[in-house]
């Protein structure tokens, strides 16, 4: 990435619509847009209606043009947007035209990174942006939302502030290790180091039990053949997106759809039901239905309520047992318009439902489980990575404790400068240009 260049790119979605944007970012901007329109005034930020050219001389479109100046812009250079009629033709013509006048074209990502290089965002901000544009529920936009002005990286910063503060007292201490430290300030360090291991643990608690919101849920049905999985998920979708019949296995691999419940867009996935298989297709289903099951945040373990439960039933409530220890199970009795058979002592059904006709109340259970998952007022983290430097925070945290309590302030320093840094790196790390092309890398073209 040469940061010199002026970079171009479409910023909506591929197909058509009734708008497209192509967004241009660089010294070369306003000089490309006067030779797209033929225009040689633009007032900033300001809408103007302008016919565009390419290098040809030929008219492409008729577009509004806005145009943003240095620094006051997404990227804090100058940018241009050009909103034209949206398709698959019209927007590449004018990308093409903005490449024949000088810029060129912009790698994935390459909007916000220059956004983060020049200081208008941090890279806590930057990861809100990519994932808002991609968030599942409305209670993952807003929080989003509010990391994209800057929440976690004020959270982020008094935790990186405190640690700061700590590493001072043991820098001065160092100049003075003949003497032995104070009791009572070893012991203020102790609490102070107590007091960020808890709001970090809690911090990261709350951050991969909301895992689900920002993801989006994802559901599994399971059961044995023939209980009614396939049928519940043409209900949930309501359509017939499952083969349904009485021939036991007419599922044979895990299906998955997306359907929206509440604010919430979920995946549910009707897995092959589960029992000894009688050959190796059917073998390798019920295989990723366990997957599945591993994958999945809530579990709908379905019982069919019109036969006597069996060897097949018992796998599944262990299989369940065995599988499901941090996850939300809810036990099922399906086919209640039958008469009822099934009885176990080691089931206590949250619902029962004909799923050929009204699936309303685990509609509603479903929704209450995910709705429950944001009820913390938790700071949140949004990735992996945030989550991995979090940890790696908490263990050198740690790791300092012990040469604190035997004096070694160099070995106790050089921990929690590592956990200075592991903070940093949530926001603005120190210098890591790997790590900042794959984070960035993951982002779409026009952003």
């Amino acid at each position: 990435m040469n940061p010199s260049d002026t970079i171009s790119a479409i910023a909506t979605a591929n197909g058509i619509g009734s708008i497209a944007i192509i967004r241009i970012s660089g010294d070369k901007a306003l000089d490309i847009a006067k030779k797209l329109s033929k225009k040689e005034e633009f007032t900033t930020r300001y809408a103007h209606l302008s016919n565009i050219y390419n290098s040809s001389n030929e008219l492409i479109d008729e577009s509004i043009i806005i145009y943003f100046k240095a620094p006051f812009s997404f990227t804090a250079e100058d940018v241009v947007e050009i909103q034209c009629h949206g398709g698959f033709i019209v927007a590449q013509s004018i990308l093409k035209a903005t490449l024949d006048f000088g810029a060129r074209l912009a790698e994935a990502g390459e909007f916000s990174k220059r956004a983060f290089f020049n200081g208008r965002i941090d890279l806590s901000e930057a990861e809100a942006i990519a994932q808002l544009i991609e968030a599942k529920s409305e209670d993952a936009a807003k929080i989003l939302a509010t990391q994209m002005k800057g929440s976690l990286k004020e959270y982020i910063e008094n935790i990186r502030d405190e640690i700061i503060h700590i590493l001072a007292y043991s820098e001065v201490s160092i100049d003075y290790a003949e003497e032995d430290l104070p009791e009572d300030l070893v012991a203020q360090i102790e609490a102070k180091l107590e007091e960020l291991t808890t709001s970090l643990n809690s911090t990261l608690k709350a951050s991969k039990a909301r895992e689900g919101l920002m993801q989006g849920f994802k559901v599994a049905i399971v059961g044995k053949p023939n209980v009614g999985k396939s049928s519940l998920l043409n209900s949930l979708l309501n359509y017939n997106r499952a083969i349904v019949s009485d021939i036991a296995g007419t599922t044979r691999d895990t299906i998955e759809e997306q359907v929206k419940i509440g604010t919430h867009l979920i995946r549910i996935v009707d897995t092959a039901g589960i029992r000894v298989a009688s050959d190796e297709i059917e073998r390798i289903g019920i295989e990723r239905s366990l997957e599945a099951i591993e994958a999945s945040d809530i579990v709908v373990a379905l019982f069919d309520g019109s036969r006597d439960s069996d060897e097949e039933d018992e796998k599944i409530i262990n299989l369940i047992k065995e599988n499901t220890q941090d996850k939300q199970v809810l036990h099922v009795k399906n086919k209640i318009d039958l008469e009822s058979k099934f009885s176990h002592v080691d089931i206590n059904f949250d619902m029962q439902i004909n799923s050929k006709e009204n699936v309303d109340e685990l509609i509603d259970s479903l929704e209450n489980i995910m709705d429950r998952s944001n009820s913390s007022d938790e700071m949140m983290l949004i990735s992996q990575r945030q989550i991995q430097a979090v940890e790696s925070t908490l263990q050198n945290i740690k790791d300092a404790f012990f040469p604190l309590q035997d004096q070694e302030l160099e070995i106790f320093s050089f921990h929690l400068n590592e956990a200075v840094k592991d903070m940093a790196s949530i926001t603005r790390p120190f210098e890591n240009d790997e790590m900042l092309d794959k984070m960035f890398g993951s982002f779409c073209l026009g952003k």
